[in-house]
C-alpha cells in the first residue's frame, strides 16, 4: 500500500498554495536530512484553505512591511541545527500549574464552560481565529451559504477521501489540529489515518474542549468523553514548544482518552528553531516540521513502507513455495 503525508495549515492568510506547499516540503526535508544519508523521498499534499477566508494571498515579493499582503514569517532554512534547551522542568511545572488552575476555573467535569461571557471575550480579543472558525458565516468562497467551518471541514474530508486507499500520515498545525479533529470524528470517520501529528495545537484549551464536548452532547445524552479519533490506527503525537503561547495547554494525554484500539495521544516537548531576521517564532509550522521529533515520526512512517513491502514479498515466496511442495507431494 502506498503512503502519503497530508498537511493542514492553521488560520490566517498565507502565500499561494504552490509556494506554501514547497515551504512545508522544504521544512520536512530539512528535518529528514539530519537522519538519513540518502535524499529523502515522500509523497506530500498540503490541504490549503486560506483562500476560504482571504481572496488574495500574501505576496513574498512585497518588501513593504506595512502592506497588508507582506509576508512577515516566510520559510527560511535554519542557520544551524544545534538543539537548544526545550524548557526547564520548573517552567513546565509552572505552566502545568497555571493551566490546571485556569481549567478548574473555566471547565467543569462534564466539559461545560463557566463564565461563558469571559470565555467569549478571551476568544474575541486573544484568539480571533477561533472566533472566525466557530462563528463566521462569510468568506471568500461561499458554497450554498455554508459557514466557514463547514466549508473547510468538507474540503479536508474530500482531500482525505482521495487517498483512502493509501496509508496516511496527517500533520496538523495550530488551528489545523482543531479542523483535523472535527473531520476525523464527524466528517470522515470512515477514512483510516495511520498516524496523526499535531504541532502547536490549541486542542487542550478549555474553551476548545468545551465546544467539542457540547457538540458531542448534541448526539448523545451521556457525559462527553474526549478521546483519540477511532480512525487513527497507529499513533497520535502532539509536539509543543514550551514557548508557544498557542500550545499553552500541551498535556493532551490528560485530556483525551485512548480510542477502542488503544491509541492514545503522546505528548512531547520540542524545540522550534524558527527565526527570521532575529525574530523568533516558536509557533511557526516550519520550525515544528524540521524538529528531530517530527523527522523521527516521518522516517519511521516511510521506513515501515519498505518493511511492509519486504514482508509481503517474503509472504509471497513462502506461499508459492508451500504450493509447489504440495504439488510435488500430490504428484508422488
Amino acid at each position: 500500500m502506498s503512503k502519503i503525508i497530508v498537511g493542514i495549515h492553521g488560520l490566517g492568510n498565507k502565500v499561494p498554495e504552490n509556494v506554501l506547499t514547497r515551504w512545508w516540503e522544504s521544512s520536512i526535508i530539512e528535518g529528514l536530512g539530519r537522519k538519513v544519508q540518502e535524499s529523502p523521498s515522500f509523497d506530500f499534499q498540503l490541504v490549503y484553505w486560506a483562500n476560504f477566508l482571504h481572496p488574495v494571498p500574501e505576496d513574498p515579493t512585497i518588501d513593504d512591511k506595512k502592506h497588508h499582503l507582506y509576508v512577515s514569517d516566510p520559510y527560511i532554512p535554519a542557520s544551524h541545527f544545534q538543539q537548544e534547551e526545550k524548557g526547564s522542568d520548573f517552567r513546565k511545572k509552572l505552566l502545568d500549574y497555571l493551566g490546571g488552575q485556569m481549567e478548574r476555573i473555566f471547565l467543569n467535569e462534564d466539559l461545560s464552560i463557566n463564565f461563558s461571557s469571559i470565555s467569549d471575550f478571551i476568544i474575541h480579543h486573544f484568539f480571533s481565529d477561533l472566533e472566525v472558525y466557530y462563528h463566521s458565516d462569510e468568506g471568500a468562497h461561499i458554497t450554498a451559504g455554508l459557514p466557514i467551518r463547514e466549508q473547510v471541514c468538507r474540503h479536508l474530508a474530500d482531500q482525505l477521501r482521495q487517498h483512502k486507499r493509501k496509508e496516511i500520515l496527517l500533520i496538523a498545525h495550530s488551528m489545523g489540529s482543531i479542523i483535523a479533529y472535527d473531520v476525523l470524528t464527524r466528517y470522515a470517520p470512515d477514512i483510516e489515518i495511520d498516524t496523526l501529528v499535531t504541532i502547536g495545537s490549541p486542542l487542550g484549551i478549555p474553551i476548545i474542549r468545551s465546544r467539542i464536548g457540547a457538540e458531542m452532547m448534541k448526539d448523545s445524552s451521556e457525559t462527553p468523553v474526549l478521546k483519540t479519533p477511532e480512525n487513527v490506527k497507529n499513533g497520535w503525537y502532539n509536539f509543543t514548544d514550551m514557548r508557544d503561547k498557542i500550545g499553552f495547554f500541551s498535556n493532551l494525554e490528560d485530556d483525551f482518552e485512548a480510542n477502542s484500539g488503544g491509541v492514545k495521544v503522546v505528548d512531547q516537548t520540542v524545540f522550534n528553531n524558527y527565526d527570521y531576521r532575529g525574530e523568533k517564532n516558536p509557533h511557526k509550522a516550519f520550525g515544528y516540521l524540521r524538529t528531530p521529533e517530527t523527522a523521527d515520526i516521518i522516517d519511521e512512517f516511510n521506513r515501515r513502507k519498505r518493511l511492509t513491502a519486504l514482508t509481503r514479498f517474503q509472504a509471497f515466496i513462502k506461499d508459492r513455495t508451500r504450493q509447489w511442495l504440495g504439488f510435488i507431494q500430490r504428484r508422488r
